[in-house]
C-alpha cells in the first residue's frame, strides 16, 4: 500500500548513520493542527498510523483531521480504523487461531479462490507458554520433569504449530520452556520503533500490536501501544484487516513521590487496579505520567501495564523517556536500533523529559505513591485489594461467606445422572481411578484446616519480569533459611520464572539454592498457575481438603484469581508480590496477620517475624546491581527460536493445507466456514428462544470457557473418555483449543459456574424447559438444536471480564447461542460475541432481571436485528411466561461501529474476511 500523504507529513531521519522516511506529526502542528502537540502519547501513536495507512478506504483525510483536531474531553464518537504492526500470540490462543487459518485456506478453495492468499500479512510470532503444569515441585529436577511430560501431552499441537511455521509466511514460534509470551515480548520481541525496507527506502514508525493474551498491555511499561484481542479478531488482523475502533476516551494516572521503603510494584499495581476498578476505565486508554515515573524502572511500568485488563482499560502506557533507552541497552538490543528509538520519539514529540508539558486528558486521577503499603487481592477478584495489616481479620470473613454460601447448598453439587448409558462403565471406573483417596494421616498434616495456603507459587509474568520482586523473594528466602524457617509441609510451593534470565540473575545472586531449600524449586518456564496449569494437590493434602470439605487458599504473583481457575480444589486465591508468596508459605495459612504474627519459630527457639527476614531496599538494589547483566539476555535469546532436542526432533508434515486427522483429539477442522457461500445470510429476528444460563454479576471468561483440568464426568471429559483418551492423559481445556467438539462441551463448564435456572448446583448445570429437567448445559443444547430452538444468556454487570479467551464466544455461537442480554460487557468478549456472529445486547435504564422480574423460563423473542439494525440501536425483547403474560424492554445492540456491523451481518468476521479474500 503506497500511503495517499494529502497532508504532506512525509519526511527524513537521519539516526546512527543512516537516513529514514517518516510520516512526521510536527508537521501537522505546523500546517494549522496546533493541538497535536498535546495530545495524549497513546493518542500520538494511533495519529501516525492513520498517515501511514491512509488509502481513501479505511482511512481517509476526514479520519486524520478528526484525530488530529480531537478534543480529549468531548464525547463525540469517532470511529478509526487501527492496523497494528505485528501479532502477538500464546499457545492456548494460538493453536485455534492457527486452526482456523488453515480451515479457511480449506474454505477459500471451496469458494474458488487461491488459499496462498491466507498468509499474514505482517510479523506474527506465538511463544508457547502455557502448556507446561506444575506436575512436580520441590525436587531438584522438577524443571526437566515437567518439561517431559508437557512434551509428551503435547507433541500433536506441537508437530501442529511447527507445520504453521512452514506453511504460513511472516510466522514464528517460540518453542516451550524459553519463558512467558509477555516477558519474552518486552525482553526480547519489542521494537519500540519499527523500520521496514519499502520501494522509497527505509520507513520508520512506533511498534503496536495486537495479542491473543488479556496482558498484551505489558509492553505498555516499554512505551509500546497494543493490547489484547480475542484469537478471531487477531486473525483478522493478520490478513490484512484493520482493527475498527472508537477514539478512546484517555485517563491520564498522575504520580507523585516515590514508593515507601517494603512497598513493592506488585503493591502499587494492586492498589491502582482497585481506584482504576472503582473509577471506570473500561473500554479507555490509561496513561502514567508525573515526577512520579522517574522512580518507577521499565519493569515497575510493565507490572502497571500487565494488569491493565484487571482494571478494565485497553490499554496502560508509560511514555518513552531515558528510562526506556537504559532498559534497551540492558536487554542487548542493538545499539544502532536504540539511537533510532531516540531520535525518533524526540522528532515527532514522543519522548518525555522532566521538563516536558503535560498532555491533555480527557480526566485525571492522582496518586502519591508514598502512601501504598503492602497488600494482597482476593480471595475471588484482582481489583479487591486486602491491606497486609488487615488480611486476617478480612479473610475469617471472607471465610464466613464462602462457609455460609456452601451451607446453603446441597451437598451434592452434581444433580442426576446424565452419563449416556453405552459410556457409563468406562465413565465410572475413570473416575473412580482420578478420586481415589490416599491414607490422610500422615505426619505433619495436623495444621491443614480451613484458610491453609496449599498453594505459594511464584508466577506469571506480572512479577518475575521485575528484578526487583525477584530478587527480593530470594533475599527473604535466604534470611528464612539463615533463620532454620521452613515450609509448611501442606504448601505446594513452585518456582516458574518469565524468561531464563530470571534464573540467571538469581543464580549470580546465590538465591536459587535458599529458594529450593523452601521448596522453590524451579518447575518450568511458562504461566503455570496462574492460567491454571497448578497441577494436583499432593495427594495426602487433597484427602484431607475433600474428607474435611475445607476452604483452602492459594497465594501466588499473578494477576489472575478468579473462581475455579487456579485449581479446582482451592476456594480461596490471592494475588501477591512474590516476596510475599514466600512469606505465606512459612506461615502456611491465611489467619495470619504478617505484620505482627510470626512467621514461625527459628532454630533458637524464638519466634521469627516477617520484618526479621525482609530485605532492605538497598539491599535489592545491590544485589540487582551486582547480578543483572546484559550478557544475560543477549545469550538467552541468541538462539530463541531453536529449542531443544525434544523440539527440533518433531517431524514437520509437508504442504500448504493442513491434513485434517478424524481421529485427532487435539487438531479438528472447525465448523466455522461449512456451508459458507459468497453472499451472506442476513441475521434474522429471533422467535421462541429459550435461556440457556441465567448468571449474575462477573462472570469471567473463565467461567465461561475455562482454561483448566477436564473432570472426567463432565461432557468434555466423557467425550474424550469415549475415544480411548485416559483422564490422566485429558491435558487441559487450555491445551485442547484445537479441537472444538472438546471446547464446546467445556463452554460454561467451570465447576465454580452458578446458574440460576439450576439453584443449589455448582458447574455447567442448567434446567432444560419447559419440562425443568436439571442437566448439563451442553447436554441441553443438544435437545434444543434438534428441536429447532434458538437460545439466549442473560447475565448481570462486567459479563465476560477476564481473560480474552475467543472460545468463550466460539463456544457459546456452537452451543445455539444467538444474543447474550447482559447488564453490561468487558470490552474484548463484548467484541468476540460481535465477531462471531453472536449479538450482545444491553439492558437500558437500569433495568435488570431482578427489576423485570424475569425468572428465565421465559419464551423470548428479539425483534429488530434485521437490516434496520444500526451500531448502538435498539431492539426489542419479548419476554412470554407460561401463563402468557408478557414483559417487553428495550435493549441496546451493543455492535459499537459500523465495521463491526458488517461483520456481524457475514455471521462473524472470519466469514466476512474469507469472502473478501476470494471476491
Amino acid at each position: 500500500m503506497v500511503p495517499q500523504n494529502s497532508f504532506q507529513t512525509r519526511a527524513t531521519l537521519t539516526a546512527a548513520g543512516r537516513r529514514f522516511e517518516y510520516f512526521g506529526l510536527p508537521a501537522l502542528e505546523r500546517i494549522g493542527y496546533p493541538g497535536v502537540a498535546r495530545l495524549p502519547y497513546s493518542l500520538k501513536i494511533l495519529l501516525e498510523n492513520l498517515l501511514r495507512r491512509e488509502d481513501g478506504r479505511f482511512v481517509d483525510r476526514d479520519d486524520i483531521e478528526a484525530l488530529a483536531r480531537w478534543d480529549v474531553t468531548s464525547r463525540t464518537a469517532r470511529e478509526i480504523a487501527f492496523m497494528p504492526a505485528r501479532v502477538l500470540l500464546q499457545d492456548f490462543t494460538g493453536v485455534p487461531a492457527v486452526v482456523d487459518l488453515a480451515a479457511m485456506r480449506d474454505g477459500v478453495i471451496r469458494l474458488g479462490g487461491d488459499p496462498k492468499k491466507v498468509n499474514p500479512l505482517q510479523p506474527v510470532e506465538l511463544v508457547i507458554d502455557h502448556s507446561v503444569q506444575v506436575d512436580h515441585f520441590a525436587e531438584r529436577n522438577a524443571l526437566e520433569l515437567n518439561a517431559g511430560l508437557e512434551f509428551s501431552r503435547n507433541r500433536e499441537r506441537y508437530t501442529f504449530l511447527r507445520w504453521g511455521q512452514t506453511a504460513f509466511d511472516n510466522f514464528k514460534v517460540v518453542p516451550p520452556d524459553t519463558g512467558i509470551v509477555h516477558q519474552v515480548n518486552l525482553e526480547y520481541l519489542a521494537r519500540v520503533i519499527f523500520s521496514e525496507a519499502t520501494s522509497d527506502g527505509t520507513l520508520a514508525y512506533p511498534d503496536t500490536l495486537v495479542g491473543t493474551d488479556s496482558h498484551t498491555t505489558m509492553v505498555n511499561g516499554l512505551g509500546v501501544v497494543g493490547w489484547g484481542v480475542g484469537g478471531i479478531e487477531a486473525e483478522a488482523a493478520m490478513l490484512g484487516q484493520p482493527i475498527s475502533m472508537l477514539i478512546p476516551d484517555v485517563v491520564g494516572f498522575r504520580l507523585t513521590n516515590r514508593l515507601p521503603e517494603g512497598a513493592t510494584a506488585t503493591d502499587l499495581v494492586l492498589t491502582i487496579t482497585e481506584r482504576l476498578r472503582k473509577l471506570g476505565v473500561v473500554g479507555k486508554f490509561v496513561e502514567f505520567y508525573g515526577p512520579g515515573l522517574e522512580f518507577l524502572t521499565i519493569a515497575d511500568r510493565a507490572t502497571l501495564g500487565n494488569m491493565s485488563p484487571e482494571y478494565g482499560a485497553t490499554i496502560a502506557i508509560c511514555p518513552i523517556d531515558d528510562m526506556t533507552l537504559d532498559y534497551l541497552r540492558l536487554t542487548a538490543r542493538n545499539e544502532d536500533h536504540v539511537k533510532l528509538v531516540e531520535a525518533y520519539a524526540k522528532e515527532q514529540g514522543l519522548f518525555r523529559t522532566a521538563t516536558s508539558v503535560d498532555p491533555v486528558y480527557t480526566q485525571s486521577i492522582e496518586l502519591d505513591l508514598n502512601t501504598v503499603e503492602p497488600s494482597i487481592a482476593g480471595p475471588k477478584r484482582p481489583q479487591d485489594r486486602v491491606p497486609l495489616k488487615q488480611s486476617k481479620v478480612r479473610f475469617q470473613q471472607a471465610l464466613e461467606v464462602m462457609l455460609a454460601e456452601r451451607k446453603a447448598k446441597p451437598t451434592k453439587e452434581k444433580p442426576g445422572e446424565t452419563t449416556k448409558p453405552e459410556e457409563t462403565a468406562p465413565v465410572a471406573a475413570a473416575v473412580a481411578a482420578a478420586t481415589a483417596t490416599a491414607e490422610a494421616d500422615v505426619p505433619g498434616m495436623e495444621g491443614l484446616d480451613h484458610g491453609a495456603v496449599v498453594v505459594a507459587a511464584i508466577t506469571s509474568c506480572t512479577n518475575t519480569s521485575n528484578p526487583s520482586v525477584m530478587i527480593g523473594a530470594g533475599l527473604l528466602a535466604r534470611n528464612a533459611t539463615r533463620l532454620g524457617l521452613k515450609t509448611k509441609p501442606w504448601v505446594k510451593p513452585s518456582l516458574a520464572p518469565g524468561s531464563k534470565v530470571v534464573t540467571d540473575y538469581l543464580g549470580a545472586a546465590g538465591l536459587l539454592e535458599p529458594l529450593a531449600e523452601l521448596g522453590f524449586n524451579l518447575v518450568g518456564y511458562g504461566c503455570t498457575t496462574c492460567i491454571g496449569n497448578s497441577g494436583p494437590l499432593p495427594e495426602p493434602v487433597s484427602s484431607i481438603v475433600k474428607d474435611k470439605n475445607l476452604v483452602v487458599a492459594s497465594v501466588l504473583s499473578g494477576n489472575r484469581n478468579f473462581e475455579g481457575r487456579i485449581q479446582s480444589q482451592v476456594r480461596a486465591n490471592y494475588l501477591a508480590s512474590p516476596p510475599l508468596v514466600v512469606a505465606y508459605a512459612l506461615a502456611g495459612r491465611m489467619q495470619v496477620d504478617l505484620t505482627c504474627d510470626p512467621l514461625g519459630t527459628g532454630t533458637d527457639g524464638a519466634p521469627v517475624y516477617l520484618r526479621d527476614i525482609w530485605p532492605s531496599e538497598r539491599e535489592i538494589q545491590e544485589t540487582m546491581l551486582g547480578a543483572v547483566k546484559r550478557e544475560m539476555f543477549r545469550d538467552t535469546y541468541a538462539h530463541v527460536f531453536d529449542g531443544d532436542d525434544r523440539w527440533r526432533s518433531l517431524e514437520i508434515p509437508a504442504g500448504e493445507r493442513f491434513n485434517w486427522d478424524e481421529q485427532s483429539t487435539y487438531i479438528r477442522n472447525p465448523p466455522f466456514f461449512e456451508g459458507l457461500t459468497l453472499e451472506p445470510t442476513p441475521p434474522t429476528d429471533i422467535h421462541g428462544a429459550r435461556v440457556l444460563a441465567l448468571l449474575g454479576d462477573s462472570v469471567t471468561t473463565d467461567h465461561i470457557s475455562p482454561a483448566g483440568s477436564i473432570p472426567p464426568e463432565s461432557p468434555a471429559g466423557q467425550y474424550l473418555i469415549a475415544r480411548g483418551v485416559q483422564p490422566r492423559d485429558f491435558n487441559s481445556y487450555g491445551a485442547r483449543r484445537g479441537n472444538h467438539e472438546v471446547m464446546m462441551r467445556g463452554t460454561f463448564a467451570n465447576i465454580r459456574l452458578r446458574n440460576q435456572l439450576a439453584p443449589g448446583t455448582e458447574g455447567g448445570w442448567t434446567a432444560l424447559l419447559p419440562s425443568d429437567e436439571v442437566t448439563t448445559i451442553y447436554d441441553a443444547s443438544v435437545v434444543y438444536r434438534n428441536a429447532g430452538v434458538p437460545l439466549i444468556v442473560i447475565a448481570g454487570k462486567e459479563y465476560g471480564s477476564g481473560s480474552s479467551r475467543d472460545w468463550a464466544a466460539k463456544g457459546t455461537l456452537l452451543l445455539g447461542v444467538r444474543a447474550v442480554l447482559a447488564e453490561s460487557f468487558e470490552r474484548i468478549h463484548r467484541s468476540n460475541l460481535v465477531n462471531m456472529g453472536v449479538l450482545p445486547l444491553e439492558f437500558k435504564n437500569g433495568q435488570n432481571v431482578a427489576s423485570l422480574r424475569l425468572t428465565g423460563r421465559e419464551s423470548f423473542d428479539v425483534v429488530g436485528m434485521s437490516a434496520s439494525l444500526t451500531p448502538g440501536g435498539e431492539v426489542i425483547v419479548r419476554a412470554t411466561a407460561a401463563d402468557g403474560s408478557v414483559k417487553e424492554l428495550t435493549a441496546t445492540a451493543r455492535i459499537d461501529t459500523p465495521e463491526e456491523l458488517v461483520a456481524y451481518r457475514n455471521g462473524g468476521i472470519l466469514p466476512y474476511v474469507l469472502r473478501k479474500l476470494v471476491s
